[in-house]
């Protein structure tokens, strides 16, 4: 069992790590046409309205993930989404930069769409739980997030790099790592191959 930390919706932390999660997607809903310019980084196009990607990781591979809403105001698809894992940068180079340095896990990418992928996946924190941090277990990165404070995002447990969700999945049932729920969707999608 996956103990994820969740918090009532009226809490105000948890409307804090919503829009965090949101600025981490940096696209808008109904996002227009991607201009000549191409598709670029979410952390370059902050507060405009289009499209963009980062990188994700899936399965131990680096994927470049499009990013077409930022603020997902729909019903999900269903009422069990896959992860989008946020976490401390896993190289020297995070996938991530704004508004704060991170990298990002999800599930398998799919060859083939066969109707059973979605590009809706709902955002967890990935923090290192009191009881990883006092034995070890889990070496965190303190990062400053404004309204949330400083908190011990996870980098390794075990010494294992978390570029895959069944460590992460595995470390939370060992009671070493805390699946902050931010509540927050996100739409994202991966070509294949890419």
């Amino acid at each position: 069992m996956i103990r994820r930390m969740t918090r009532s919706p009226k809490t105000p932390r948890v409307g804090i790590a919503t829009l965090t999660v949101a600025a981490l997607a940096l696209a808008v809903a109904a996002a227009p046409p991607v201009q000549a310019a191409g598709l670029r980084k979410c952390a370059d196009v902050i507060g405009s309205r289009v499209a963009c990607y980062e990188t994700v990781w899936a399965n131990g591979v680096p994927h470049r993930m499009t990013f077409a809403n930022q603020q997902f105001t729909g019903a999900p698809a269903s009422a069990t989404l896959d992860p989008f894992y946020v976490l401390a940068p896993q190289t020297a180079t995070p996938q991530g930069t704004a508004p704060f340095p991170h990298d990002h896990v999800v599930g398998d990418v799919p060859p083939q769409n066969h109707g059973d992928y979605s590009v809706q996946l709902h955002a967890y924190f990935v923090l290192c739980s009191a009881p990883g941090l006092a034995s070890g277990g889990c070496v965190p990165t303190m990062t400053a997030i404004p309204g949330l404070g400083t908190l011990p995002f996870a980098r390794t447990v075990n010494g294992q790099l978390l570029t895959a969700v069944a460590p992460i999945e595995a470390a939370a049932n060992a009671g070493l790592l805390t699946l902050f729920d931010t509540g927050g969707v996100i739409v994202g999608a991966i070509k294949h191959g890419e």
